[in-house]
């Protein structure tokens, strides 16, 4: 009998799904529109029935499924299969892995999206299965996930890992966690906009505050293309940001020791120009031992990171039972 899992990735607008073979090999990925009213109570009984529909058009049993396993936006208790709370998506202290075990009669594993998502880069993706993996993403937020001795670290209560919160700036930017000057003030996708406003004020000549009066709707990608064609204000901003950056994984050295740093999310697309930038920095700010074994790269599977992880969440917990 052939074996199969399901990773799925729940955001706050759609839930994304991929059907794997037990190897790993992705047969099949689909979406849905992630129903959040009501305080999300429709996205279970969606999610199972779209799992559903799709094994029945395979022709595949639920007992070939080896498991599901589920990222999830927020603060989530893995062991307990409890999400806390669910950014963007309305729950609160939500008993998943009951509910959907509850559901589909399968055994269900969950962890943060962005711990799914390093999971996922690490097993098919740039990581190449290292032991000691940081990954942080850089989009709207900046998230972030750590493999420490080949296992994600979650910390007691879920919360290790959750990068784009250290303290960067005293006094700095409110971010949406409700303190200020976190990385994520900065080093995101919002963070960049937000410096592009500051500097076209104080820079009123530069093509970036020429582009920003123009164009209220500025991006993070506006930003890096005009520091491409060297204004000094947009060059300015990404220097920042790579500094920051580069800083802020030199203090995870010391603290995690890692082999490899994984760059990904929209704001990584600026490509390897940004990612020397954060190279650099981090090689002037990092310890010898640590810069001497340490890799940073950009990541690959992009938006397909977050089913592969959870797959791979689903194979790590059924070979650990078997143990």
């Amino acid at each position: 009998m052939n074996k199969y899992m399901i990773g799925i990735d729940i955001g706050g607008t759609s839930i994304k799904f991929g059907l794997f073979t037990a190897e790993g090999e992705l047969l099949h990925k689909w979406n849905i529109p992630t129903r959040t009213e009501d305080n999300g109570f429709f996205i279970l009984p969606d999610t199972w029935a779209s799992i559903k529909e799709i094994l029945e058009k395979k022709d595949i049993t639920t007992d070939e499924i080896l498991g599901i396993g589920a990222g999830i936006p927020g603060f989530i208790s893995s062991e307990e299969g409890i999400v806390h709370y669910g950014t963007n998506i309305g729950w609160r202290n939500k008993q998943f892995t009951k509910e959907l075990s509850d559901l589909s009669g399968l055994p269900v594993f969950i962890e943060n999206d962005a711990n799914m998502a390093v999971l996922g880069e690490n097993w098919q993706g740039a990581g190449n299965e290292g032991k000691h993996v940081i990954a942080v993403t850089l989009g709207t937020g900046v998230g972030g996930g750590i493999i420490a001795n080949g296992s994600i670290l979650n910390g007691i209560s879920g919360m290790a890992g959750e990068l784009g919160h250290i303290l960067i700036e005293e006094n700095g930017a409110p971010c949406n966690c409700g303190k200020s000057g976190c990385l994520e003030t900065i080093a995101s996708a919002t963070g960049i906009v937000r410096l592009a406003k500051d500097l076209s004020i104080k820079q009123p000549e530069s093509e970036l505050a020429k582009m920003y009066n123009e164009k209220k709707d500025l991006t993070a990608k506006d930003v890096f293309q005009l520091a491409e064609k060297a204004d000094k204000a947009a060059m300015e901003i990404v220097s920042t940001v790579a500094a920051t950056l580069g800083r802020t994984f030199a203090d995870l050295g010391v603290i995690l020791n890692p082999e490899k740093i994984l760059i990904g999310g929209g704001v990584s697309q600026a490509g390897e120009p940004f990612i020397n930038q954060i190279r650099d920095h981090f090689e002037a700010y990092a310890l010898p031992r640590v810069k001497a074994n340490c890799e940073i790269k950009q990541a690959v599977l992009g938006n397909d990171a977050g089913i592969i992880g959870a797959a791979f969440c689903v194979k790590q917990n059924v070979e650990k039972s078997l143990l």
